[in-house]
């Protein structure tokens, strides 16, 4: 087996980042790029939020199946874009890196920037809750309703709850299933979810109501 001997070097002259630091937006930059082995912080209403270890069950296999569904959207909509984990430029004093976003490329609310990062508002933001969930439903949630985020959905693994939200006359309000169980996305024509069969790890079902879904703009 080999291994390597190299260490990763930090700048001794730049602070790093800490829990509870109040910062600005290009401090905040400043000090997270200067540590490379950092995987996630975000700055929300200036204070810096750095993330637990990420847990197999409790994250990883939920974020794996909202990507699974959102990417199957993609690949039939052209025009949009999911990305995973990335850097989200809000305000002077909200950086934040949600688990998923879905937003329109073109016209849209958001850009990518020349340093290839988000800036703007995507149209869909989707948090995986477990031990963030205090954070999430109350600061994000806020920061993502005064941005524009239009649709803002938070997995709570622990409660076994799907919270989908819709900003309606600038606040958000709680999406409500159809007759047969079904949320229906009212930015993204056609996405659709089974909340039920997310729950219970049937991401077959998920992806057979989402072609569904799919199918009906077809149609129409």
């Amino acid at each position: 087996m080999i291994t390597s001997t190299a260490t990763i070097t930090r700048d001794p002259t730049i602070p790093p980042l800490e829990n509870g630091d109040q910062l600005t937006l290009a401090e905040f930059e400043r000090r997270y790029s200067a540590m490379a082995d950092l995987k996630k912080a975000e700055l929300i209403e200036g204070i810096v939020y750095m993330a637990s270890p990420v847990r197999a069950k409790k994250h990883g296999k939920p974020h794996s199946r909202i990507m699974t569904w959102l990417g199957t959207y993609e690949a039939s909509r052209p025009g949009v874009e999911t990305l995973d984990n990335t850097t989200v430029r809000l305000n002077d004093d909200n950086e934040v890196q949600p688990d998923a976003l879905l937003r329109i490329e073109q016209d849209g609310q958001s850009i990518i920037t020349e340093d290839d990062y988000v800036e703007g508002a995507p149209e869909l933001i989707v948090e995986i809750a477990a031990s963030t969930v205090s954070i999430d439903l109350h600061k994000k949630l806020n920061v993502y309703r005064r941005n524009g985020v239009q649709e803002y959905l938070v997995w709570r693994v622990d409660d076994g709850e799907f919270d989908w939200f819709r900003l309606t006359e600038g606040d958000y309000t709680q999406l409500e299933a159809n007759s047969e169980g079904i949320l229906c996305s009212q930015i993204f024509p056609g996405l659709w979810l089974d909340k039920a069969a997310l729950l219970a790890g049937n991401l077959a079902k998920v992806l057979e109501i989402l072609q569904q879904g799919l199918q009906s703009q077809v149609r129409e």
